[in-house]
């Protein structure tokens, strides 16, 4: 939100006093005092004018868990434990997941409070690759990788997938990396090929990795640099 808009949305201002508070560089966004209307103010913000705090903030909060199997991307369920069950947190509903995985897949989910950055890491837009490694019933043929480069038809939706990108591992073994994340693509995917997906772990989000010193059911907060990169 525009700090003018946030200004403006408190009873105590008019526009005509937010114009002129701006321009008295009389209102500081965490610690930094500014004047331009334009200027990004959100939730984690700490806005002032003068002294006063009008919003003091919170903290935001990002954490890369690796999910084991046997765990819900959820908040709650009513019979199995969630992701968010393996966080030792306190606050843990103002938290949610950025990119769901099945029940039984394992390996890379991030958690945070901040929704503008988790949107930038899972729409489609930004193109942000999420790579898997996969295993499978049968043999892979050559013919995968140049479907998934053109893209599968889902009937049920009636759409196409992106592009995607197959590097073949072994004969039953391979890493693919897709830029949606639809409803068991990754399974729908070789399904087209009638071959069963039975080992399916995420690796990678963007620009992020899974930390290979995280076992099953750990966690960590990012770092600041990870932070940034999203």
């Amino acid at each position: 939100m525009r700090v003018d808009r946030f200004l403006s949305n408190l009873p105590q201002f008019n526009r005509q006093q937010v114009r002129l508070l701006l321009a008295e560089h009389r209102v500081s966004v965490d610690g930094v005092v500014i004047s331009d209307a334009h200027h990004d103010v959100r939730e984690f913000s700490l806005i002032c004018v003068d002294d006063a705090i009008l919003q003091a903030g919170k903290p935001a909060r990002y954490f890369m868990l690796h999910k084991p199997q046997g765990c819900v991307s959820a908040t709650s369920d009513p019979q199995h434990p969630t992701v968010l069950d393996l966080l030792d947190e306190p606050d843990k509903a103002e938290l949610h997941i950025a990119g769901r995985l099945d029940f039984n897949t394992t390996g890379l989910m991030l958690i945070t409070n901040d929704g503008q950055w988790s949107r930038r890491l899972t729409q489609p837009q930004t193109k942000l690759p999420k790579v898997y490694y996969v295993q499978t019933e049968q043999d892979i043929g050559p013919e995968y990788a140049a479907m998934f480069a053109k893209g599968v038809y889902f009937a049920f939706e009636d759409l196409t997938t992106q592009p995607a990108e197959l590097e073949l591992l072994s004969s039953r073994t391979a890493r693919l990396s897709i830029i949606e994340g639809r409803y068991h693509q990754v399974k729908r995917m070789f399904g087209y090929f009638d071959n069963k997906v039975i080992g399916l772990h995420r690796e990678r989000m963007g620009p992020l990795v899974l930390d290979a010193a995280l076992t099953p059911g750990q966690y960590r907060p990012l770092t600041d640099e990870e932070i940034r990169q999203v």
